[in-house]
């Protein structure tokens, strides 16, 4: 199909690399797509990217943080036969691993590899039924040997991440790519500084790409001392509880039905004034929207929200499948309603309205 402006947006992201501390890639993609609606673009010195957006500039200062990094692996070291090994830079499960292809970019270029293992055939019976150890792996790049690999480029410290195109699927709505964790946020992040281009609001807009999400909300905290701000907003990935097997106690998101207002994750309680605030104003615009909680995992809201003397936070995410795995499915109707709730919120707060929820 062709792409109109918002899928090659998403394309763009998605088909971007960068886990944690190797973002570069991704944020050039991020900064030349804000860059048209901001008024200034700054970074900190961990590199996130910072774009300012001035309504009025004696209001609250409002953070709206999507992550640039992917969960992805770096080599660590090379056989002798030119097998590449690697640890994990963000949260694997093992069994999405095995036999997927992988890209290794090295200062020569992007080598081809894949995830591989002894065979189940040499197994012992008992070892085939248990998942594969990560340290057991190693990546296959094709080399006959050590020195073969460092020719081709490949040395320790090289980020290496999945390899999938974005992907619209037969119900066009439905959107597969990796990395939706979370080049989502940063889209949504993008789309609230268009969307607000010609329009009055009573604040200072921060949208921001930032760094390390995925090993512990750090470009969050920096990108949030640079800004100090009033109010902050992380946008990311929520679970989809809509796949066969999912108990509705465990995750009851379902993908279409509105963007996810997480009530409570590992790294934060939600602010209760401002969530109160969003959840009004989703109901007064016919904003479809769901409660999420995330007990296993955090947002950058988790870094924001204990800067200097406290930011009232909120996460707002999009579900979605297959998370934290080579490639993840989720809902264009649920990015566009995240964005009209962030645009709708923003216009009403106010000094006046910030102060007021501060202590509801």
């Amino acid at each position: 199909m062709k792409l109109d402006e918002t899928l090659t947006m998403l394309k763009d992201l998605t088909d971007a690399r960068g886990i944690p501390g190797n973002e570069k890639e991704v944020r050039e993609v991020f900064e030349r797509y804000i860059s048209p609606y901001a008024d200034e673009v700054m970074n900190d010195n961990l590199g996130s990217s910072i774009a300012k957006k001035v309504g009025d500039e004696n209001g609250p200062k409002i953070m709206i943080a999507g992550h640039l990094d992917e969960v992805g692996f770096m080599v660590t070291r090379i056989d002798d036969k030119g097998f590449v090994y690697f640890q994990t830079v963000g949260g694997w499960w093992n069994q999405v691993m095995l036999a997927q292809r992988v890209t290794i970019v090295t200062a020569k270029g992007d080598v081809t590899g894949v995830i591989g293992s002894k065979p189940p055939h040499v197994l012992s019976p008992e070892a085939r039924k248990k998942p594969y150890d990560i340290k057991d792996m190693f990546i296959d790049i094709g080399a006959s040997s050590k020195e073969e690999a460092e020719e081709f480029g490949v040395k320790p410290g090289d980020m290496i991440v999945p390899y999938f195109e974005f992907t619209p699927m037969k119900n066009e709505k439905m959107l597969l790519a990796k990395a939706w964790d979370n080049r989502i946020g940063l889209a949504i992040a993008i789309e609230v500084l268009k969307q607000l281009k010609d329009t009055d609001h009573p604040n200072i807009v921060y949208s921001v790409g930032d760094v390390q999400e995925e090993v512990g909300l750090r470009g969050a905290k920096t990108a949030a001392h640079k800004i100090q701000p009033d109010i902050g907003f992380a946008v990311d990935v929520g679970i989809a509880g809509d796949t066969p097997g999912i108990k509705s106690h465990e995750a009851d998101s379902k993908l279409g039905k509105g963007p996810q207002i997480i009530l409570y994750d590992a790294s934060m309680v939600s602010h209760k004034g401002l969530r109160d605030l969003v959840v009004e104003t989703a109901e007064e615009n016919n904003i479809p929207f769901q409660y999420a909680s995330i007990a296993g995992g955090g947002t950058d809201s988790g870094s924001i929200h204990v800067t200097g003397n406290g930011v009232p936070s909120l996460s707002i995410t999009v579900a979605t499948r297959y998370i934290h795995s080579h490639a993840g499915i989720l809902h264009r109707d649920d990015f566009e309603n995240a964005v009209k709730l962030l645009v709708a919120v923003i216009k009403k707060l106010d000094r006046e309205k910030v102060q007021q929820l501060i202590l509801a």
